[in-house]
């Protein structure tokens, strides 16, 4: 049976926007060039990502400030989730406390 690649994106503690991009970057091995915000993270999803699993850890050690951007990222994952499904592929996600 073939495992499925699975990314894990650790946000604990994370204090700020850039620090959150910089934790995507890494987790996705996306290139040094990734423009750190939404739209950037949409573009490498759909050319640059492999992974058929996403874990995010550490959501709930972060401030309310960051609710926003969660819903955010939430959304673009999601749309990428959709994506994926029309082209037979297999993307999901999941959030660990």
């Amino acid at each position: 049976m073939e495992s499925k690649k699975t990314v894990i994106l650790d946000l604990t503690d994370c204090k700020y926007l850039g620090e959150l991009h910089e934790r995507i970057r890494v987790a996705f091995d996306f290139p040094e060039w990734y423009g750190a915000n939404w739209d950037a993270f949409w573009d490498l999803l759909r050319s640059e990502c492999d992974a058929e699993k996403l874990e995010i850890k550490g959501i709930n050690t972060l401030s309310k400030e960051f609710d926003n951007q969660i819903e955010t990222m939430k959304y673009v994952l999601e749309m990428f989730k959709n994506n994926c499904k029309k082209y037979d592929e297999i993307f999901e996600y999941e959030i660990i406390s």
